[in-house]
């Protein structure tokens, strides 16, 4: 290894940003593909290039911190950054899914029946699954903060426990979640509230799925000491992101559950 004399980190020469750049985008136009013709098989390969190669960078990326020392308290810091932006990218990106539910809802037109809900749609009720979500989601958020306290005062095995009990309540929600779309009266398809309820909630979903995968690395990397009571900007990076799901979890229940009830 070349001696350096600055704080920064020059990174290396990697394909996995370009190969997961283009096995990300693949999903997407697949995902169209699946949708019209009810063919998840190209769907399904580029969804696995996508973890691979994610799997891959994330793997390159712990071995520089962990191993090889190029996260400097610089390089830290800078990570922090980039995750502030990238969670402030991901708020806009719900505010567009609110702004088309507000836009249909405060003013409904003549197809929609002049009504919110619209006439022949019956809204979820509010306070059955999805105030149980709220709940269990609300809790692995508590479960994670204790996790991260615990890690601070070198505390390994309640770490983990907490750790575990987040992913349980993660993988409990997105399954109360999938339920909840299966005994839904109403489809994607049933006007734009189907269509702003599923994008906004099934977006949602998916980011917990994300964030629950995110936590799950964070658990292996735990058990293999890669982390310590000052060093550890990954697992606060996941839990920031846990806690973004968390609050916009909120704010979808508040309005298109509640509200348009």
């Amino acid at each position: 290894m070349t001696k350096q004399h600055h704080p920064f980190h020059l990174v290396f020469y990697s394909p996995w940003p370009l190969l997961t750049s283009f096995s990300v985008m693949s999903c997407l136009i697949s995902s169209v593909y699946w949708i019209v013709n009810k063919d998840f098989t190209i769907t399904g390969l580029s969804t696995l290039a996508t973890i691979l190669s994610c799997s891959q960078w994330w793997r390159d990326v712990s071995r520089e911190s962990t191993f090889l020392g190029y996260h400097t308290n610089l390089v830290v810091n800078g990570l922090r950054w980039g995750m502030i932006l990238f969670i402030t990218s991901e708020i806009f990106f719900f505010f567009s899914f609110f702004w088309t539910f507000f836009h249909s809802s405060l003013s409904p037109n003549f197809e929609l029946g002049m009504l919110w809900p619209p006439l022949g749609i019956q809204a979820i009720n509010p306070f059955q699954v999805p105030l149980l979500n709220t709940v269990v989601l609300l809790s692995s958020g508590i479960t994670v903060t204790l996790s991260h306290h615990n890690i601070i005062k070198k505390k390994a095995q309640q770490t983990s426990l907490y750790l575990i009990i987040t992913l349980l309540l993660g993988v409990y929600f997105t399954c109360l979640q999938g339920w909840e779309y299966w005994e839904a009266s109403y489809s994607f398809s049933d006007s734009s509230f189907g269509s702003a309820f599923f994008l906004a909630t099934g977006f949602h979903g998916l980011h917990v799925c994300v964030g629950s995968l995110f936590l799950f690395f964070c658990l292996i990397r735990h058990k293999m000491n890669m982390f310590s009571n000052a060093h550890h900007v990954g697992f606060e990076m996941a839990i920031w992101y846990w806690h973004f799901v968390d609050v916009v979890w909120l704010f979808l229940y508040g309005f298109l559950y509640w509200w348009s009830f």
